[in-house]
């Protein structure tokens, strides 16, 4: 029985792991003439939301640390996507804010979700519950306890 626990097949780290790996591969060919890799498609995804917003808002959106935040949102305003200016109220808080570049590239992500939940062949309403299970499984082993929820598709 304990060699059965240890079998790759009944592993949850490595289905999410696959998993994670092949769905991020298909985001890969969509985002590339948008001028964005998945990473920082996610932190323009927490902009879209609302803009301006502070540094570490973002990072607690995305579950990211600083020092990985940090270079995503360097590349995002090379590119001329975003700013990133002290805030006006709390100069120890970084503001970050779509530009109209930024504003623009929207229309062209929102054909993203469209052609993925296309290529992946599952329907909508078992994506959602999908999702919600894997949120479910995101707020459980998050550290210090459960977090804001995730409620986009794809």
């Amino acid at each position: 029985m304990a060699g059965d626990l240890l079998s790759l097949d009944r592993q949850v780290c490595f289905a999410l792991a696959v998993a994670s790996r092949n769905v991020i591969g298909l985001y890969r060919p969509l985002l590339e003439p948008l001028g964005l890799t998945h990473p920082q498609y996610l932190v323009m995804l927490a902009l879209w939301e609302r803009s301006p917003r502070r540094v570490r808002d973002i990072g607690e959106a995305l579950y990211l640390e600083p020092a990985t935040l940090s270079p995503l949102l360097k590349r995002l305003e090379s590119a001329g996507l975003i700013t990133r200016g002290r805030n006006a109220e709390d100069e120890r808080a970084l503001d970050v804010e779509l530009t109209d570049a930024g504003r623009a590239l929207k229309a062209e992500a929102e054909r993203v979700p469209p052609a993925i939940i296309e290529q992946l062949g599952v329907d909508v309403s078992e994506l959602e519950e999908l999702r919600d299970r894997l949120v479910q499984l995101l707020n459980a082993a998050a550290p210090g306890g459960a977090r804001g929820s995730v409620s986009a598709i794809a």
